[in-house]
């Protein structure tokens, strides 16, 4: 799908090109999403621009993602999409600044695209040129990243309130420590893919800020520059969440071991506990006739029971003395 936005007084309008194959010379924004084989040849044969393949934009190396070329700016940032899900992802979004137009090519709609395209419909201040644009959409996917690490953030201290929590002396632990697991994990997830996404951006910025071939007011300067703080800052925030991830994460899989150490402790005291009247019966069970309290009729079955009592209760009241109960 192709969308094409044209400036007006009161902001960026969306034009159907489907409906007239060619792209208005007033277009200041082209939004490729998802777009045809017919799509990419109507830009490229526009602008004199090559759209880089979707197998271009998975490539890692600084060249491949940040150039020029015949004097256009290429530039290829990661960016986490459907946040909101189960399954977060990363995908690749190129921007190609061709004179004062910017080229959008992306193969997943996310929220920040939306948001600002709604915005820039009703404020005209946001689409004053391309740089205006893609300065608008880099402050919504960073406003974007920013939501998620506030939400990361909320869900990790809940998170470590539930880990940490003081219980009362032989209260049980009633956590379900599996499913906390699963939620430090899918928060690491987030986390990461987010701070992925602002190296990433950071990059972007700074490349823009250096490039010779783009004319910047400083009033645009500052803007940028505001973006990069606010970039560097939340990555700061990132390194923090993912380091308090992995403290979290070690904390669950020590409580575990606690877990299972306890358990395992309750069988050896009990098999401990039963194994003084465990010999006592096996002594009284041998065919001997020297035994003591045999004659009787029942004394030696009161007998062994009463040792057998007393050997369990000195052994527990061994093992409370001790501290090990």
């Amino acid at each position: 799908m192709l969308n094409v936005f044209v400036p007006r007084p009161h902001g960026l309008v969306r034009t159907d090109p489907a409906a007239e194959p060619r792209i208005p010379e007033d277009a200041l924004w082209i939004d490729m999403l998802e777009s045809t084989a017919e799509e990419e040849q109507l830009v490229e044969r526009t602008f004199n621009i090559e759209v880089p393949t979707r197998d271009e934009m998975k490539e890692i190396e600084t060249s491949s993602r940040l150039y020029e070329h015949n004097g256009a700016l290429y530039m290829t940032a990661t960016v986490a999409a459907q946040l909101d899900t189960d399954r977060p992802v990363s995908t690749a979004i190129t921007f190609i600044l061709v004179g004062n137009r910017l080229v959008t090519n992306r193969h997943i709609d996310t929220k920040p695209f939306q948001q600002f395209a709604a915005y820039a419909e009703n404020h005209s201040s946001a689409c004053q040129n391309a740089l205006a644009v893609l300065a608008g959409i880099i402050e919504a996917l960073t406003e974007r990243i920013a939501d998620i690490l506030e939400r990361v953030g909320a869900d990790l201290d809940t998170i470590s309130g539930s880990i940490f929590t003081r219980r009362g002396k032989g209260q049980p632990m009633s956590r379900d420590l599996r499913a906390l697991i699963e939620r430090i994990g899918f928060n690491g997830e987030l986390n990461s893919k987010a701070r992925e996404s602002l190296v990433s951006l950071g990059r972007l910025l700074m490349f823009v800020q250096q490039s010779g071939n783009v004319d910047m007011p400083n009033e645009q300067r500052d803007r940028f520059r505001s973006i990069s703080r606010d970039v560097v800052s939340l990555s700061d925030h990132a390194s923090f969440l993912g380091s308090k991830v992995s403290f979290l994460l070690e904390a669950t899989l020590g409580l575990i071991n606690v877990e299972q150490n306890n358990i395992i402790k309750i069988f050896s005291v009990a098999a401990v506990l039963f194994l003084p009247p465990t010999l006592i019966a096996s002594i009284y069970g041998m065919n001997f006739d020297l035994l003591p309290q045999l004659p009787g009729r029942y004394s030696d079955f009161f007998f062994a029971l009463m040792l057998m009592v007393a050997s369990m209760g000195v052994t527990f009241a061994f093992f409370k003395k001790k501290g090990w109960l």
